[in-house]
């Protein structure tokens, strides 16, 4: 049988980037093993998926460079084939009608807590016979089907990466495989697909390890053969080792994006959260290498952690091995919309070309070159960047300086460079260039300042100087 993976999102959000991890894992898996990878849209909770979000999320894979080979496959559209797996079941005895409702659940459970036994579905309708059934349907009492687990014994599978995992079957009580509306249930659709889909590997995220009992029971009652091999990955953790969720931050794939993050850093970044590829690898990797280095054994228990500074570095490491026009073309449809009238293209290619080495990510090198784009009276300068200004040492004497250097000096960036000029002061350019930066970009650190000067050009930036120097008075 051939190696087949599948990554099987729910359409309920943008793509966390737990979600993702999962996707490129099995990816990576798939390209190094030369396997099938199935792309499984799980849209049987009717109330929470959109149609928009199964378009995200192959919209986000693309980006990403994370291509399938098969489907997209929605859940939404096979749920007559779940309800016959169902009544298969329902026929030989291995499910059953419950007619408990979610309250009659909640009260009994209540009562086993009080009691001092542990919750969970008691079994009430296990054992009703047929005129039982009847009555209760009779009645008007709506139902959903439950699967009938072992009494007894021991469930156990070996993970990949956890080892033998075993639960006992006491501790599994019998579940929901069909809704009381006819919709089938994760466990149930689940284990369908994958026996259908010819799955050989389940990839997936720790927090779903639990789950695998059930399905497995579903697969060996529905005829199932041998069982596919599981690695549950780990999870991706806050800094504060919680789950990561939005009050951390952004923590959807897509916001990232909107960030301006590349999609390179972004999977690069991802890969190493949880495996490593050896001490000799390096850790800034393309996609291809990533794939061609990728043992599944090699994979960690231990949960990671997600660290944005990190991300923002390799980010940047990726902004500097782009070439310059391919940099250039990530940002400009973003440029030119920001810019508009005041958009030049020689200009912004320059403005790319040296913001490149000190962005972290593509809205920075954006932001860093807006002051080349504006009116000299339209600069905006923020309060606390002008209070910066002010605090600087003797700063009038600075500014004055600066006007008096830049009206002599020829126009290249060499020539601008003011350092020997605030020596000659007695003071430490270090300590004072933030009021020339304020002046000239409106904000305390940018663009390298003499780079953004000459880009700016003399009339222009000595313009800005001598309002700035104005406006201290």
């Amino acid at each position: 049988m051939s190696t087949r993976v599948r990554y099987s999102p729910a359409p309920t959000g943008e793509l966390h980037v737990g979600s993702v991890s999962t996707a490129l894992f099995n990816w990576m898996f798939a390209r190094h093993e030369g396997a099938t990878f199935v792309l499984r849209i799980e849209d049987t909770d009717r109330s929470r998926s959109r149609d928009e979000w199964v378009v995200g999320i192959q919209d986000t894979l693309q980006w990403l460079g994370l291509d399938w080979d098969e489907g997209p496959f929605r859940q939404s559209d096979r749920e007559e084939r779940y309800v016959a797996a169902a009544e298969t079941l329902l026929a030989e005895g291995l499910a059953y009608e419950c007619f408990c409702t979610e309250d009659d659940v909640r009260a009994r459970n209540a009562a086993a807590r009080a009691a001092g036994h542990a919750p969970g579905y008691d079994g009430h309708c296990r054992d009703l016979d047929a005129d039982e059934r009847a009555a209760q349907r009779d009645a008007g009492r709506a139902s959903v089907l439950r699967f009938r687990t072992p009494d007894d014994g021991t469930s156990t599978f070996v993970d990949v990466i956890r080892g033998e995992v075993s639960v006992e079957w006491a501790n599994i009580h019998d579940f929901v495989i069909l809704r009381s509306d006819g919709s089938p249930i994760f466990f149930l659709a689940n284990a369908v697909d994958d026996l259908d889909q010819g799955i050989t590997h389940v990839i997936r995220g720790e927090d779903l390890i639990d789950t695998t009992h059930r399905v497995l029971a579903l697969r060996r009652a529905l005829g199932g053969g041998d069982q596919p091999v599981y690695a549950h990955l780990p999870l991706i953790l806050a800094p504060d080792r919680s789950k990561l969720s939005k009050r951390h931050g952004a923590v959807a794939v897509e916001e990232f994006r909107a960030r301006g993050f590349l999609p390179e850093a972004i999977v690069n970044y991802l890969a190493l959260m949880g495996w490593s590829p050896g001490d000799d690898a390096g850790e800034v990797l393309a996609l291809g290498e990533l794939a061609a280095a990728f043992e599944l054994e090699r994979v960690t228990h231990a949960a990671a952690v997600f660290d944005e500074k990190k991300l923002e570095w390799m980010n940047g490491e990726w902004m500097r091995r782009l070439e310059t026009d391919e940099l250039a073309s990530r940002v400009v449809d973003d440029a030119t919309a920001r810019f508009g009238d005041r958009f030049d293209a020689e200009t912004f290619l320059h403005a790319v070309r040296i913001g490149q080495e000190r962005s972290g990510t593509l809205v920075q090198l954006v932001d860093q070159m807006s002051f080349l784009f504006v009116a000299d009276d339209e600069l905006d300068i923020a309060p606390e960047a002008w209070t910066r200004l002010e605090s600087v040492d003797r700063v009038r004497d600075v500014l004055d300086a600066t006007i008096a250097h830049l009206e002599d000096c020829t126009w290249t960036v060499d020539a601008i460079n003011l350092v020997e000029r605030i020596k000659e002061l007695g003071l430490k350019p270090g300590k004072v260039m933030a009021a020339v930066y304020v002046a000239i970009e409106g904000r305390a650190q940018g663009l390298p300042v003499f780079d953004g000067i000459w880009l700016l050009g003399k009339d222009r930036s000595l313009a800005r100087l001598r309002a700035a120097r104005a406006r201290l008075g």
